[in-house]
């Protein structure tokens, strides 16, 4: 398996020989994967090869069938020496994921709330924060990714950007210390991708620990430390931007960028 390692640094993803099933289905095959503080990981590959199911496995929203995660050192999913998984309470994993974000493709806003009550919808209900204190963070985060004029908009008259801008000031509200992307502008008109990936850009500039899942070459290749490339439930190849688009290891990764690029 390759290494999706650059540095010997504790990582704060860790995955180890991860599985996933539906059913009769294996979706991931063993994949291991490590992620640093800082660092912006993409992950490519053609549809279906795994990789929204790997993101939605990180934050727990698919419980993993064989494997082990751990979230800066705590695990929310664990294999035992005798191959069987350990089992954690919903509370522990729910307090273990609370250090990651996750924005999702088609936005998931709801539709009755302003932007505003969008964003301060978890922490308000999730970590109890203070009303007053979960507004004064959400104006911050709503004017951080350039929408303070729409607080009080409802998501039915925004465009895709802002929806999508609305949904990574909502996953910022919680102050994660890591953000999963799970293709955060296929659901968009191409006019409106650039306003998007303008926003994670920024984040990239901060330093925030990133995991992105994108169909966005340029944007991979342009801002990644590392892109790793899967296919059919496996990790082909994890390597430097550099590499992976000028001189990939495996064949079917030069067909894959052939049509891409």
């Amino acid at each position: 398996m390759p290494s999706t390692s650059s540095t010997t640094a504790q990582p704060v993803v860790c995955v180890r020989n991860l599985h996933k099933s539906f059913g009769s289905l294996e979706v991931l095959k063993g994949v291991n994967v490590e992620v640093h503080q800082g660092e912006i990981v993409s992950i490519i590959g053609p549809s279906g090869s795994g990789k929204s199911t790997l993101l939605r496995c990180l934050i727990h929203l698919e419980r993993v069938t064989r494997g082990t995660i751990e979230i800066e050192g705590e695990p929310i999913a664990r294999e035992n020496a005798d191959g069987h998984q350990v089992v954690f309470t919903e509370h522990q994993i729910r307090h273990r994921c609370r250090k990651l974000g996750m924005v999702f493709q088609n936005f998931n806003l709801f539709p009755h709330k302003t932007a505003l009550e969008n964003v301060i919808e978890a922490p308000l209900i999730v970590a109890k924060r203070p009303k007053s204190e979960a507004i004064e963070r959400g104006e911050a985060m709503l004017a951080k990714v350039g929408l303070s004029d729409k607080r009080d908009t409802y998501p039915y008259y925004l465009s895709g950007g802002q929806k999508q801008r609305v949904a990574i000031a909502r996953a910022l509200a919680m102050e994660p210390d890591i953000m999963l992307f799970d293709e955060p502008t296929s659901a968009l008109d191409p006019e409106l991708v650039g306003e998007v990936l303008g926003v994670i850009k920024e984040l990239a500039a901060e330093h925030m620990t990133m995991v992105v899942v994108t169909h966005e070459m340029g944007f991979a290749r342009e801002l990644s430390d590392r892109v790793i490339f899967m296919d059919d439930g496996s990790i082909i190849e994890a390597a430097s931007p550099e590499k992976l688009f000028t001189n990939p290891d495996h064949p079917r990764i030069r067909a894959f960028l052939e049509k891409m690029l």
